[in-house]
């Protein structure tokens, strides 16, 4: 259960990143507990690991336990240890989490599902390095850093009794918020280019030819309430059924529910439809004033909008920073979508 000599590296230049980073930077040598926010999919085990790594701990154990996947009595077991006969299937000694990291660190993922009782046994292991097993009565001592994570709003729980105050206040020595995806300006491309490069590596081709510039623009577009996880899941997703590797990526598929008619599965995102009367996406057709060419230029904005959100105009219209009835105002104008637009 020792930590990777070399833990993956985050990915991302945006700024708010990058301070992120430098926080993380600054607090991992502190022998001081972590929280690390952020929604889901947004890399805090990945935080986890490198405050571990850039610790005095980086070299003894990094230790992970996901707190909502076990019932309270498993996850005191798991937590604590037990002692043989503790309960019915409790056949030997097992040692717990606590005890696996000692000498370093234990990250404790979803922290907010621990329930109360639990809560006090974990806060009672940070504050005095000290606890029972499961089922005992010697007490053991243990010197472990904890790092928990949550999406939740812990202050909010701890007003309302949810979640123990005492712990919360050992907890946030310092806490750690990770920016979600869709305020990463600039990440998405970079991340969408690593994944898709990975991905084509693994499935044994020689290269990836790149996205084109429509399949990266419903990627910007995308709201991502699945962060990372979910860009990552997309892109490797939309690399496996690229038709001609050897061609641009020209069509993403976001949403792999989505079927047309039939029951024929679709790419919810990606190349703009192709409307007569339009300008190439290259640029403003030979001949165009620069009034037909901003005409032409709004219709392919309109026309990827609406293909970005599966013809939502609402939705459409919000990608596009517009109110709904500008966004009927500015569709009207352009006859060639109407058929597109009531899809």
């Amino acid at each position: 259960m020792a930590i990777s000599p070399t833990p993956p590296t985050p990915i991302g230049e945006s700024p708010v990143f990058l301070d992120m980073l430098a926080h993380v930077s600054r607090l991992a040598p502190l022998d001081r507990p972590v929280l690390v926010v952020g929604e889901r999919g947004t890399g805090k085990e990945l935080v986890a690991a490198r405050l571990a790594y850039l610790s005095a701990r980086w070299d003894r154990p990094f230790v992970k336990l996901n707190c909502a996947a076990l019932a309270e009595s498993l996850l005191d077991s798991e937590l604590f240890g037990h002692e043989a006969g503790a309960f019915t299937s409790a056949t030997r000694r097992r040692a717990g989490r606590f005890e696996l990291a000692d000498g370093g660190t234990l990250f404790l993922d979803e922290i907010a599902n621990a329930a109360l009782a639990v809560q006090e046994k974990i806060l009672r292991a940070i504050e005095y390095g000290s606890f029972e097993r499961v089922g005992g009565n010697d007490t053991l001592g243990v010197d472990v850093r904890v790092i928990a994570a949550t999406n939740a709003d812990l202050p909010a729980l701890a007003a309302s009794g949810r979640f123990r105050a005492d712990l919360l206040d050992r907890l946030a020595f310092d806490v750690v918020r990770l920016p979600p995806l869709r305020a990463r300006s600039g990440d998405v491309a970079l991340l969408a280019e690593h994944f898709a490069t990975r991905m084509t590596a693994a499935l044994g081709r020689d290269f990836f030819p790149g996205f084109a510039p429509s399949a990266l623009a419903a990627l910007e577009a995308h709201g991502w309430p699945g962060n990372v996880r979910e860009l990552r899941n997309v892109v490797e997703r939309s690399v496996c059924r690229m038709a001609r590797p050897d061609r641009v990526l020209t069509e993403v598929v976001i949403d792999p529910f989505a079927v047309g008619e039939g029951g024929v599965p679709v790419a919810v995102a990606g190349a703009p439809p192709v409307v007569a009367g339009l300008a190439p996406a290259g640029g403003p057709a030979a001949g165009f004033g620069l009034h037909a060419a901003l005409h032409a230029l709004e219709g392919r904005m309109l026309a990827e909008a609406l293909a970005s959100t599966r013809f939502n105009q609402r939705q459409a219209a919000a990608r596009l920073g517009l109110g709904y009835d500008q966004f009927r105002r500015r569709l009207a104008a352009h006859p060639e979508l109407r058929g597109a637009a009531r899809r």
